[in-house]
């Protein structure tokens, strides 16, 4: 039987548009607090302000960017994500006080929230459901790369030609999504139908209730994952290895580029639990070894694991969040798991600096390896327990219709 085909225009085109949003919000995000603090003399609370207010956006835009892909169809809510998220692009070269850049990232994080929504919907329609795993492990590849070019770039242009150019930068890449995006094909059937949603509104039509579970194991995991985004570069100068903190995510992203075709196709394989277990465990000792890294092959080993094990888990979680949604409400799951797991980054963020004045990185990052094995109790009761139930009550079913 013929292997269907992953390697589409369609799938490169999406992944280029998914490469290009986070490019440009990597580039933006280890820059502005230094602009804010240097260039518009602002505290460091309103330099803290800058990301805080752009996820807050982009948290309570994906839900209702969900429900807009139902209304109005995948092809017009990404066309219009991205050309918001483009102009927003535009308006950072403008503003001179800390007030105008807030409102500048107030509107960047709404069309941030709905382009990631748009675009995780249109790829999951877009892969074919027998290589769903393996086909948003390489989907989110494209979110992992950005991570590790956006902010080199970004403060390479900084340092070196000003913020004008930076935010010019930026700019251009950001045209890149929607330039990308204009390519990308949405079947008719694929558009949804005019239903009662129409009519309709609540909290809950907001969000996609078979998403939440995994979506919440995604968000647990997530606050973990925050303190190496936050403080792994400081905890690097502490520990004399200032010199190699620029290639931990270089390291954590080529080994994740190594395994993704195993990973991804051991998930359309065999199932979420073989592939769940192993990898929070890979990254649990990560973690652990990171924690107690005390040369440069140690601390680049962390990474490496780290990559493996995390580096798997985002999009397995997202590819659970997708199948357990009716097609039509994929782009429902899509926001809901991505807005909880936000949720859990931005609550990552602040916890863990909290955290950091009360002991050593290396103590907080041993603390966290442990965390990361109870997300794995929690898998088991959010995921493997449920479906063992509903695997039962299906066999049940069929055995009494048998009988009859």
């Amino acid at each position: 039987m013929n292997k269907s085909k992953l390697w589409t225009k369609d799938f490169i085109s999406i992944s280029l548009s998914n490469f290009f949003v986070f490019f440009t919000f990597y580039i933006l995000l280890v820059t502005l607090p230094s602009y804010a603090l240097d260039d518009l003399h602002s505290s460091a609370s309103q330099a803290g302000l800058m990301s805080t207010i752009f996820l807050l956006s982009a948290i309570i835009s994906r839900p209702l960017a969900g429900q807009w892909l139902e209304r109005a169809g995948n092809k017009k809510v990404l066309l219009t994500a991205m050309i918001v998220f483009t102009g927003a692009s535009i308006f950072y070269l403008f503003p001179k006080t800390i007030g105008g850049f807030l409102l500048v990232r107030l509107l960047h994080g709404v069309g941030f929230g709905m382009a990631t929504t748009a675009v995780g919907a249109i790829v999951a329609d877009i892969i074919p459901s027998s290589r769903r795993g393996e086909g948003m492990g390489y989907f989110v590849l494209s979110t992992n790369m950005a991570m590790v070019l956006g902010p080199f770039i970004g403060l390479m242009a900084i340092q070196k030609w000003g913020p004008h150019i930076m935010f010019t930068l930026a700019l251009i890449i950001a045209m890149g999504s929607l330039i990308t995006s204009l390519s990308v094909k949405v079947k008719k059937a694929e558009e949804p139908k005019q239903i009662e949603v129409l009519s309709t509104f609540s909290f809950r039509s907001l969000i996609e209730p078979s998403a939440v579970p995994i979506s919440t194991v995604g968000g647990f995991m997530a606050i973990a994952y925050s303190s190496l985004l936050s403080f792994v570069t400081i905890y690097a100068a502490q520990i004399h290895l200032a010199s190699v903190s620029s290639i931990f995510f270089v390291v954590y992203a080529i080994v994740m580029l190594i395994s993704r075709p195993f990973t991804g196709k051991c998930l359309d394989q065999f199932g979420p639990n073989y592939i769940t277990y192993p990898c929070i465990l890979l990254f649990a000792i990560g973690m652990f070894v990171l924690s107690h890294a005390t040369g440069a092959a140690t601390f680049l080993l962390a990474a490496g694991l780290i990559g493996i094990g995390w580096g798997t888990l985002f999009p397995t979680f997202q590819t659970i969040a997708i199948q357990n949604a009716e097609p039509r409400k994929r782009g429902l799951a899509t926001a809901t798991f991505l807005s909880i797991f936000d949720t859990g980054m931005a609550m990552g963020s602040f916890v863990v600096g909290m955290m950091a004045a009360k002991m050593d990185y290396s103590s907080l990052y041993s603390l966290f390896s442990f965390y990361i094995v109870a997300g794995a109790v929690l898998f088991y009761l959010f995921y493997t327990r449920n479906r063992k139930k509903n695997t039962s009550i299906k066999k049940e079913q069929q055995s009494r219709v048998q009988e009859i």
